[in-house]
């Protein structure tokens, strides 16, 4: 059972964490690389609240949200 254990540790520590590893290395050498993958993630999710405010507010002008207290079950 500890053979186990300490397989799924190396599998962690030698191959899934090797790309942090590496950023860590990269940090050495030019900041804005190494945080590339932070501004990308934040890109991604800015767009996606962009949208989706949009479509609140799309549906929102139709009238087709119900206001009303007991549209919802939990309010």
């Amino acid at each position: 059972m500890k053979n186990f254990f300490e397989t799924i540790a190396s599998l962690f520590e030698e191959l899934l964490f090797s790309p942090f590893h590496l950023l860590t290395q990269v940090e050495l050498i030019s900041w804005w690389v190494a945080n590339g993958v932070s501004f990308i993630f934040l890109s991604v999710g800015l767009i996606a609240g962009v949208y989706w405010i949009n479509q609140l507010r799309k549906f929102d002008k139709n009238g087709e949200e119900k206001k009303d207290s007991s549209a919802h079950s939990f309010l």
